[in-house]
């Protein structure tokens, strides 16, 4: 009597063609809901300067993630997740019904941690602490807020502008945004309130407390020097462009000279940052009681 033939599988590692059916129609949900709010997000990343840092912290978030692995004691969540995944879905027929893009994206995102909750539990959300919160730093500010913190700060970068020209017997004239020299005027304008350079130096003061710093406080204080930093140099650009403007040549206050300036300055603002974390990183070493702080 002939022995029935065995099919042995030569990949016994191979995952069964029904168990990826659940993760196919998984991705296949998540492409239709979000592909419009990423769509719109990517070209808000290539085309607006305002939101340019994206484009450095959404690799560095994917390659944080990558870094730090999945947990050894990772517990998945369906409960939580699906919770989760539900408010996701809800936010984000709200938003497209109310028309409102950030609020659609931050949908996008916590149905990525929905999803990581589902299969690898919370602790999973939290060890990837520092990639979600890029993340969110990436997605750019609704245009009220912008706008709302924009004019202080233009202000605010007038205020110190003229008052370092004046400490420098440039003769000077303040109203409001407005700084008066003679036969030349400067105008502070929202693209030189500092917004975006205090957007991109507060992401990346997380970014920098995050892979070098240990301890929450630490990383709190880089982030509040960083507000100051960003705004105090500032005013120093708006200074250096009506020094060189009165002094040199008005051309000096356009173009492409003007840009360059505000790299060099921003370099300047990320190099500060980078001392002070140096100095908190120091701290949390030799100063007696940091490490528990």
């Amino acid at each position: 009597m002939a022995a029935p033939a065995v099919t042995v599988d030569a990949n016994p590692s191979r995952i069964p063609t029904v168990a990826l059916l659940p993760l196919a129609l998984t991705i296949l949900a998540f492409i239709i809901l979000f592909a419009k709010p990423a769509r719109l997000l990517g070209a808000d990343w290539w085309n607006d300067p305002e939101a340019g840092h994206g484009l450095l912290l959404a690799p560095a978030a994917v390659w944080l993630a990558w870094r730090r692995g999945l947990l050894a004691d990772r517990r998945p969540q369906p409960a939580l997740g699906s919770l989760l995944l539900a408010g996701a879905v809800l936010l984000r027929v709200a938003s497209e019904l109310a028309a409102e893009l950030f609020t659609m994206r931050l949908s996008m995102i916590g149905a990525l941690i929905g999803l990581v909750v589902f299969c690898f539990g919370l602790r999973q959300v939290l060890a990837w602490w520092l990639p979600v919160v890029l993340v969110i730093l990436a997605i750019p500010l609704p245009d009220l807020i912008t706008s709302s913190l924009a004019l202080p700060l233009q202000f605010k970068a007038s205020q110190l502008g003229a008052a370092l020209l004046a400490w420098r017997d440039v003769p000077v004239r303040l109203n409001g945004n407005i700084i008066q020299l003679p036969e030349h005027r400067l105008f502070v304008t929202e693209a030189c309130s500092g917004l975006r350079s205090l957007t991109a130096l507060l992401s990346l003061a997380v970014l920098v407390g995050g892979l070098w710093l240990r301890h929450g406080v630490s990383r709190v204080l880089l982030v509040l020097v960083a507000i100051p930093i960003a705004v105090v140099i500032n005013g120093v650009r708006v200074f250096l462009t009506g020094f060189l403007v009165y002094h040199v040549d008005p051309k000096l206050g356009e173009g492409f000279l003007h840009l360059t300036e505000g790299w060099l300055l921003f370099l300047v603002s990320f190099t500060l940052v980078g001392v002070v974390a140096g100095l908190l990183r120091w701290a949390e070493h030799h100063v007696p009681g940091a490490a528990h702080a």
